[in-house]
């Protein structure tokens, strides 16, 4: 089963020994409202490629054609 949004960004979260808090703060909003985002797996586009930025990754996404294999 393929992990949710909210358990990579829990993930990169520990790789990076940061907290929550820490990462709420970074992005302006309080903890409560991450976790929340985070537990019901409720982000938007906008928001992933935020928190993305403040843990210094790269955040795509993408469509892919399962019977061509295109990526639109």
């Amino acid at each position: 089963m393929p992990l949710t949004m909210g358990e990579k960004v829990k993930i990169i979260l520990s790789r990076r020994n940061m907290t929550m808090s820490q990462l709420a703060e970074i992005l302006g909003q309080s903890r409560q409202n991450i976790s929340n985002k985070m537990s019901r797996d409720n982000f938007t586009e906008k928001e992933l490629a935020e928190i993305a930025k403040a843990l210094n990754c790269t955040y795509t996404a993408t469509f892919t054609m399962n019977d061509t294999g295109e990526i639109v």
